[in-house]
C-alpha cells in the first residue's frame, strides 16, 4: 500500500530553510550518510517525489544531479521547464491527482520531499502518513517553516546520526483542541 512521507530536515527552531531559501545550515552539520535516516536507504522505499516549485528551483540551481531518477512531481502555478524526463508539472490540490502518484509510484511510497506549506497539503488532504525529520542543532530565527499548518502527530520512533536526531511521526490528523 502507498504511503505518503514527508522526509524533511529541519532547525531546532522549526525551519526548512531561511527566508532567501539557503540551506547553508543544513550542509554544516555532521552526519553519517549510512546511519539512521539514510536518504539512500529511505529511497529504496520511494516510488515517486513530489515537491513544491521553490524546492525544485533550488535543486535546479544549487545541485541539479541530485534529482532521483524516479517520477517526480512539482506543484506549481508558474510556468518551469523539466530537468529531466521523470519530471512533471501539476496544479491543485494533492487530493486532485491521488490516482496518479500512486500510479506512478507502482506500490511503493511517495516521498513528500517540501516545502512545510505543501506538507500541510497533503496532511489536509488527509495523504500524508509519516513524517521523518531529521532535526539539526542549529536556529535561524526565521525562515521557511517545516509545516504549514495544525495537525496532531504521533512519535513512533527516534534516533540519533552525530549532529542529528531522527525522529518519526504519524500523522494523527488535523489538531483539535479536545
Amino acid at each position: 500500500m502507498t504511503r505518503y512521507r514527508y522526509y524533511t530536515a529541519t532547525t531546532l527552531d522549526g525551519f526548512l530553510a531561511d527566508d532567501d531559501h539557503s540551506l547553508a545550515w543544513l550542509f554544516k552539520q555532521d552526519i553519517d550518510e549510512n546511519g539512521p535516516g539514510s536518504t539512500d536507504a529511505f529511497l529504496t522505499e520511494v516510488g515517486a517525489q513530489v515537491m513544491g516549485s521553490s524546492t525544485y528551483t533550488w535543486v535546479l540551481e544549487h545541485d541539479r544531479d541530485w534529482l532521483p531518477e524516479i517520477p517526480t512531481f512539482v506543484f506549481t502555478h508558474r510556468d518551469l521547464e523539466a530537468a529531466n524526463d521523470h519530471i512533471s508539472f501539476l496544479a491543485g490540490s494533492p487530493a486532485d491527482h491521488r490516482a496518479t502518484l500512486v500510479a506512478a509510484a507502482s506500490g511503493r511510497d511517495v516521498w513528500v520531499m517540501g516545502g512545510g506549506g505543501l506538507a500541510a497539503e497533503f496532511a489536509g488532504a488527509g495523504m500524508l502518513d509519516e513524517v521523518v525529520v531529521s532535526i539539526a542543532p542549529v536556529t535561524l530565527g526565521s525562515g521557511k517553516p517545516l509545516f504549514g499548518g495544525a495537525f496532531d502527530l504521533e512519535l513512533k520512533g527516534c534516533e540519533r546520526n552525530r549532529d542529528f536526531v531522527v525522529a518519526h511521526y504519524d500523522v494523527r490528523g488535523p489538531l483539535t483542541n479536545q
